[in-house]
């Protein structure tokens, strides 16, 4: 698929608007609310990670993997269907037709390979690790 024009302000735009949603949502809020300690510093690393993605600047500098790994115990198939769904109205909403099929295409396609990365450690470990009480 080619990557379809977006713009730092759009994805500013769509970051936000989405994560707000998130932030709201009765099954994945609590996830996300319990996980994330400083809302603002985070919308700068998703930004900067949506912008590494969609327009190849090299902004992100994180390891998504572990980061989604260490949450593992609050992560579900529901939950990454929820986000997905989030995801497509959010992007549908506030971009032109080729720029949230991209973004939406892409999301896909992370979900898919932190689900995968998830599975993984779990088949590794042999069990789901506790939630510290910390990020419950």
């Amino acid at each position: 698929m080619t990557i379809a024009a977006i713009t730092e302000d759009e994805i500013h735009t769509v970051v936000h608007a989405f994560y707000a949603r998130v932030r709201e949502d009765p099954m994945i809020g609590p996830v996300f609310n319990g996980a994330i300690h400083d809302w603002p510093v985070h919308l700068e690393k998703l930004e900067a990670f949506w912008s590494s993605v969609m327009l190849t600047s090299g902004r992100y500098k994180g390891q998504p993997v572990p980061a989604h790994v260490r949450h593992e115990a609050r992560i579900t198939p529901e939950g990454f269907a929820r986000w997905l769904s989030l995801w497509r109205e959010t992007t549908d909403a506030l971009l032109p037709p080729p720029a949230a099929a991209a973004m939406q295409d892409k999301a896909g396609r992370i979900a898919e390979s932190l689900s995968h990365a998830i599975a993984f450690y779990r088949d590794k470990t042999g069990s789901r690790a506790p939630c510290p009480a910390s990020e419950r």
